[in-house]
């Protein structure tokens, strides 16, 4: 699993050296990169470095880093394995119907066979800008039934205007997925916390992660009026982007409520969200919760360690939502904080994401979330009984 993680300046003189060390000392190493919007053109840099030293590297650019201090927009996340996973980076998957054949041939392609007496756990990275991930997510279950466990996240732009994001150390791209198969299940806990409203909703027509109609009519005049009617508050086309981030949808499922938070609308009144929307499913507006009454580390923290013992002395890996960002401000970087002392890990690292993912109950059943904080324990902490 991760051995070493390092936050570095994207400059040679740093870069360079420090993965021929880990080189010496691990053989068989490879790295995870994590990157900033702001450093996206230094990834040739990293690519350079690796070819040089002749390091395996996967990498994806993200909206900003997660430090133990909130949020940095500078260098960049070096996450070594002690041994790299079997990985894969695919492009191709911009077609609804073509991506689902295209991701699973390449899943295959690094699965062990036969089959381990375990089941591995897919990190997978997703171009956040890709319409119908759920779709994708969805079909692999089919083919690979319990044999693996998801977990992941969307990389790309928080402008969520399309930009090469995936990349190893040859080849920068989009409209794909980089995949690393980690060799045991892995715990990964994810929660929004996100209050849930009475009334509920259907989403008669949708394409993909548009919502063209609720109960009939145009989406954008629905949300309107159950935000006002059930918060109070007016939402205009003016301050949309300013408000849509504090109620997203909830995706009603048999055992939970799925978040959605539209990013943008049509003139003829469609809302456009982060994560598919199926057709004629059930929805609940949410309302963000504020720091204080949140729930959301608590939960995190006593499902990662439930016996208090195993977090300690352990860094953790931490995706933050870009979404849960918007919503909490200046607060996100204090919830970050409440994090690492509730979990007591020496140190937290990773990135503000476009979308998580995690596997229902460890079912093998994959699921896309919006509003999540995603953490996992970097030593690879295996769930109960595994």
């Amino acid at each position: 699993m991760i051995i070493d993680q390092r936050h570095v300046a994207l400059n040679p003189a740093e870069i360079q050296p420090l993965m021929a060390g880990w080189s010496e000392r691990w053989p068989n190493m490879g790295i995870l990169a994590l990157v900033p919007e702001a450093e996206k053109e230094h990834v040739g840099l990293l690519q350079e470095a690796a070819r040089a030293c002749g390091v395996a590297m996967s990498g994806a650019i993200f909206p900003a880093l997660v430090t133990d201090n909130g949020f940095s927009t500078s260098g960049a996340w070096l996450l070594c394995f002690e041994t790299m996973p079997p990985r894969f980076l695919v492009a191709g998957l911009g077609s609804r119907q073509g991506g689902v054949p295209v991701l699973t041939n390449a899943i295959k392609s690094i699965q062990p066979a036969p089959r381990a007496a375990s089941a591995s756990t897919l990190f997978l990275i997703f171009d956040g800008m890709l319409p119908h991930i759920g779709t994708l997510l969805d079909g692999l279950p089919q083919t690979f039934g319990d044999a693996l466990l998801y977990a992941g996240v969307n990389a790309g732009s928080e402008t969520f205007q399309p930009m090469p994001c995936l990349f190893d150390e040859h080849v920068l791209m989009g409209e794909g997925a980089l995949g690393l198969l980690l060799p045991h299940p892995t715990h990964v806990m994810l929660n929004h916390g996100y209050p849930v409203s009475q009334r509920l909703m259907e989403a008669t027509s949708t394409s993909g992660n548009r919502i063209d109609t609720i109960d009939g009519r145009p989406a954008l005049e629905v949300y309107q009026s159950v935000v006002f009617n059930e918060y109070g508050v007016t939402l205009t086309r003016e301050n949309f982007y300013d408000l849509a981030a504090h109620f997203p949808f909830g995706v009603v499922t048999v055992v939970d409520v799925l978040v959605r938070i539209p990013v943008a609308f049509t003139d003829d009144g469609a809302l456009v969200c982060v994560g598919e929307v199926p057709p004629n499913n059930r929805l609940r507006l949410l309302r963000a919760p504020d720091l204080e009454h949140s729930q959301c580390v608590a939960t995190v923290a006593q499902a990662l360690d439930p016996l208090g013992t195993v977090i300690t002395g352990n860094p953790l890996l931490i995706f933050y939502c870009a979404g849960r960002r918007m919503h909490f401000g200046a607060n996100a970087a204090r919830e970050i904080e409440q994090l690492k002392a509730a979990t007591r890990s020496p140190c937290l690292f990773g990135a503000l994401s476009l979308g998580e993912i995690d596997s229902l109950e460890d079912l093998g059943i994959p699921r896309f979330h919006n509003a999540a904080i995603w953490a996992m324990a970097a030593g690879g902490v295996t769930s109960p009984g595994s």
